[in-house]
């Protein structure tokens, strides 16, 4: 027996009638939530001292800020870059404690007693660091995106190289790092330059670290 005026649906239009409901439900909810976790009541806030470049600053920090954010955003020292925000390009790479890392990796919460040193830590326009000078020299830099944390990494070899700390091609664990272009290139082999200075770069470093061997 057939009901009268009963709409008879196909298969694929009673799963499209369905899902668009679905659809209509689902969709404000998951609007409500996305706009409910990115509000301040979301947050959780911390009070945090950190000691950039020799000079402390107080802050008030989402525990969630990376120390690249706290730089960039809330000290406003826009030397350091954001590249990939994943920790494969170095172009955020700064010193802490006289190690290189990648800022964007790491929360600054996490830091409250190192010493953090950015580019701007680096000499100035009239005295110039002697890395940031050989890189002048050396055209070790084009369009200067990547250079901060070039710069940054470079000051790190030399330490390392100082310190006698070997690489993946040292050939001599024991021995004080020779200063060749396979040990300069392994050692900044984090930091990525898209123009492509690198031998350039390479140049540079060895400059520098060979006037100090």
């Amino acid at each position: 027996m057939s009901i009268p005026n009963m709409v008879e649906l196909t298969r694929r239009e009673f799963l499209l009638v369905s899902t668009g409901a679905v659809a209509a439900i689902v969709v404000p909810k998951m609007a409500q939530a996305s706009d409910s976790a990115e509000t301040p009541s979301g947050q959780s806030i911390a009070k945090v001292s950190l000691t950039i470049n020799g000079t402390s600053h107080a802050l008030e920090l989402d525990t969630r800020t990376t120390l690249l954010d706290a730089l960039r955003e809330h000290l406003h020292l826009t030397g350091t870059k954001k590249g990939c925000d994943q920790g494969q390009c170095g172009a955020c790479t700064v010193l802490v404690n006289g190690r290189r890392i990648n800022s964007c990796l790491t929360l600054a919460v996490m830091h409250e007693h190192d010493a953090i040193t950015t580019i701007e830590g680096f000499g100035t326009p009239h005295h110039l660091h002697p890395m940031q000078a050989a890189f002048v020299k050396h055209d070790g830099f084009q369009c200067g995106y990547c250079t901060p944390g070039q710069i940054c990494s470079a000051v790190a070899v030399l330490e390392e190289i100082e310190a006698g700390v070997p690489s993946h091609v040292s050939v001599d664990l024991c021995a004080r790092p020779q200063t060749t272009t396979f040990e300069i290139r392994e050692r900044m082999s984090g930091n990525i330059c898209r123009c492509g200075a690198y031998s350039n770069i390479v140049e540079a470093v060895e400059e520098v670290v060979g006037s100090r061997a």
